[in-house]
């Protein structure tokens, strides 16, 4: 695939990024401002430190931190000399973040100590056994059986904490510039990069692995579909430890010398405030963040007319605005594929016989569309399981065979349904599965429902989906409670709140008997009856 002129390597990325567009802001945060030059100035001495603490080429390094100037330099010094960075969900409660520090094999763990009402040192040493009795110079933890260290940002006062700022020091002291740049130089774009946790169709999250090459390549072909420039301030809240917020916001501003606007917390007002004050000139995210920015009433006296683009449509000025959202192309796409992998230009109207498509594959990578029951391969037009391989393809799943992730032509097959016509365009009809994706998160269900299950009262907990106007699904639960046994709705989110992310908490919670219950033929829970007769019950009010 194209690529400009330079090697795609994080190294020679933000060298090159700096040497064009040096004194171009690259991130806002509050009163905080970095340049594209202080990026690279100060993730090189971060690099340094953290090949003086022991990290090298293929190091498992774990990124906890929210959005913003400190988790881009953590990335870019951990990226630069070649160790493996693990973006990690802020979101995360106790037993979602231990699984995940266990699954990952990491090293080393950069974190915030505090993010909003996440207390990140307490959360570690709850969900890492023996870890608060650890000296933080060199940890010997029997959970972690390879982490050796845990860097802090933000005031500390755990004996097993370094401090994360001060590794940059260590750096000078102890790695030569002449050091890193052998370092540097050793790093291809074959190299893992990347492993981006998302959830799948099983009770763990999945971790893909993305290369140099396919991150820097993919994250620069996207931009092929949208007007982006080195003015432009781009506001966005996808996270960037996912992989919409890493590759198709962040990445693809970087490419462009663009400034990214970034918030710790989404309120509509302070939002407009902010967007406001920076004149933005793209807004993108999540539609319901456009829903609640014009309902607010502020939304009408604001000078809003520095946008000129972006996906939160309401937000955007009225001449800008599509007459239509189905006839402006979607596109598809997910963490095994670095970002979407179907795209057409956003901001062009559509004909109408292609009302609610997501576009064609994206250069250089191939579908198929397959009969989910016997993997034959189906023409244009029939409905199937989409099918996906080429260069923005993982390379694999962390710990998984490759065998159990490609088929013997090396595609990966997605768990989504739809199918291409004539012209190349696909239509896509959602998850074969039962995957809920709920305001751009995804949450397993299998998950929820082992939580629920854990609750004393519950005999039985039955997770799904349900459509939203404007989520595109909400999280619902229907429980079967002992006999005897009482439980409120409230009750049941609480404890679910305390051991997983907010967004997987259900909105919707049902008691119902055991007997009331859909099941097929062979006893197994029947979700898509069950789904109906929820649809049934909320739109009746019931």
């Amino acid at each position: 695939m194209p690529f400009p002129g330079y090697t795609p390597t994080v190294p020679v990325f933000i060298r090159t990024l700096a040497e064009r567009f040096g004194p171009n802001t690259m991130m806002v945060l509050g009163d905080r401002r970095m340049t594209y030059a202080e990026a690279e100035t100060e993730s090189a001495r971060l690099a340094r430190g953290l090949l003086a603490s022991g990290v090298g080429k293929g190091s498992h390094v774990g990124l906890l931190m929210p959005n913003g100037p400190d988790w881009v330099v953590a990335w870019l010094a951990a990226a630069r000399i070649g160790a493996v960075v693990v973006p990690i969900n802020t979101f995360y409660q106790t037993r979602e973040l231990g699984w995940i520090l266990r699954h990952a094999d990491l090293h080393t763990l950069l974190t915030a100590a505090r993010f909003l009402r996440h207390d990140y040192l307490t959360r570690l040493e709850e969900a890492v056994p023996g870890l608060a009795g650890q000296d933080g110079t060199d940890l010997r933890v029997a959970a972690l059986p390879f982490l050796r260290q845990i860097r802090v940002w933000g005031e500390c006062d755990r004996a097993w904490a370094g401090d994360g700022p001060g590794l940059a020091g260590e750096g000078d002291a102890g790695v030569s510039a002449e050091h890193l740049a052998e370092a540097e130089a050793c790093v291809t774009p074959a190299d893992a990069m990347v492993i981006i946790y998302s959830s799948g169709s099983t009770a763990d999250p999945k971790g893909a692995i993305h290369g140099h090459g396919s991150v820097l390549r993919h994250s620069y072909n996207l931009n092929a579909f949208r007007d982006q420039r080195a003015d432009d301030k781009i506001y966005t809240p996808m996270p960037f430890f996912w992989v919409g917020g890493f590759v198709f916001a962040l990445l693809g501003g970087m490419h462009e010398g663009a400034c990214l606007l970034c918030e710790e917390v989404f309120e509509p007002g302070a939002t407009l405030d902010y967007i406001e004050r920076e004149r933005a000139t793209v807004v993108a995210g999540w539609p319901h963040y456009s829903k609640a920015m014009v309902e607010h009433p502020t939304f009408k006296g604001r000078d809003l007319s520095s946008i000129r683009s972006g996906n939160l449509y309401d937000v955007l000025p009225k001449h800008l605005q599509p007459k239509d959202v189905e006839l402006r192309s979607n596109s598809l796409g997910m963490t095994e594929t670095c970002g979407p992998h179907t795209m057409d230009r956003m901001d062009v109207d559509l004909p109408e016989k292609l009302r609610g498509s997501f576009g064609h594959s994206v250069p250089g990578i191939e579908h198929k569309i397959v009969d989910p029951e016997t993997g034959e391969t189906l023409p244009p037009g029939e409905f199937g399981e989409i099918c996906v391989r080429g260069y923005s393809l993982m390379q694999g799943l962390h710990k998984v065979d490759r065998e159990d992730t490609f088929d013997a032509d090396g595609y990966y097959h997605t768990g989504d349904g739809g199918h291409f016509n004539a012209e190349g365009v696909l239509f896509f009809k959602g998850r074969l599965g039962d995957l809920i994706k709920t305001g751009g998160a995804n949450v397993t269900p299998r998950e929820v429902e082992v939580v629920l299950e854990g609750v004393t009262e519950v005999k039985e907990a039955y997770v799904l989906g349900v459509p939203d106007p404007v989520r595109g699904q909400n999280v619902a639960a229907v429980v079967v409670l002992k006999d005897g046994a009482v439980k409120t709705e409230d009750e049941l989110r609480a404890h679910v709140k305390s051991q997983l992310s907010a967004y997987k908490v259900p909105r919707h919670v049902f008691f119902t008997s055991h007997d009331d219950l859909p099941f097929t033929d062979t006893g197994k829970i029947d979700k898509r009856r069950l789904e109906g007769q929820l649809v049934e019950k909320l739109e009746s009010g019931v």
